[in-house]
């Protein structure tokens, strides 16, 4: 059989004066045959796991809670941006045409923080009043918040390991991300969160399915004992109205 290649194909595959660029938002190096390089290589690649996690409760779970702090983190990464290119401060290591970008704050740092520090003051402040004090639910917001602090200072070490970045730049990225964090959830929990049943009410929310959970002590117990009630209810009435025999 035939291979048939298209017009646009065959420019590029003759046209030897395109220069070929690597997409390096995804890509990571690190140095062949070294274990920890690779480990940490892969830990770089934790904010985008936590962007599709945000995704993902969005589209499912729909809280506007969840919404306002991915449009924090949204506002972080421009924030990012704006102030690299305000520093213009290179990379300790020029990596050719995969990295024309600056280095100073690194944006690793400065994700990986403020999405930890974020996670902190809502299990310190918006769940203080769970009325669950159990040794498991303390165990449980002890092991989340660790996690993420620690993954914060993982991919810091990292970026300073890999050579993406200077350990100025990493500790610059972090103390702005601490610094966001605080500065944005403020706003969320002082400002926006006295609006949120006004925006729930709106007819465009209503359409989306938008909810607001903040007045819910546990949701994920909330969901679990209605879904199970409803089930039951359901499984009740199919039952009576099964034609008896």
């Amino acid at each position: 059989m035939d291979s048939t290649i298209s017009p646009v194909s065959e420019v590029f595959i003759n046209n030897g004066e395109i220069e070929w660029q690597p997409l390096a938002l995804t890509l990571v190096e690190y140095p062949k045959g070294d274990p920890i390089g690779k480990f940490f290589a892969l830990t770089s690649l934790a904010p985008f796991g936590i962007g599709a996690g945000f995704v993902t409760l969005i589209l499912f779970r729909r809280d506007l809670h969840t919404i306002a702090f991915f449009i924090g983190t949204l506002i972080n990464e421009a924030l990012n941006i704006v102030l690299k290119h305000l520093i213009c401060e290179s990379r300790p290591l020029a990596r050719g045409h995969l990295y024309n970008e600056y280095g100073m704050p690194s944006s690793h740092a400065q994700f990986t923080w403020f999405f930890s520090i974020y996670v902190l003051y809502f299990f310190i402040i918006r769940l203080h009043h769970i009325n669950n004090n159990s040794i498991i639910s303390a165990v449980w917001r002890v092991i989340i918040v660790g996690s993420c602090l620690a993954l914060a200072l993982i991919v810091s070490i990292g970026r300073v390991y890999l050579h993406y970045h200077t350990t100025a730049q990493v500790v610059v990225g972090g103390i702005i991300g601490f610094m966001f964090a605080t500065i944005w959830f403020t706003v969320v929990h002082r400002v926006l969160t006295p609006y949120f049943p006004q925006l729930v009410s709106l007819k465009l929310c209503e359409m989306l399915m938008i909810r607001d959970t903040t007045l819910i002590p546990n949701v994920l117990w909330f969901e679990y004992t209605t879904s199970r009630q409803e089930a039951r209810t359901r499984g009740r009435k199919m039952a009576a109205l099964k034609p008896t025999q």
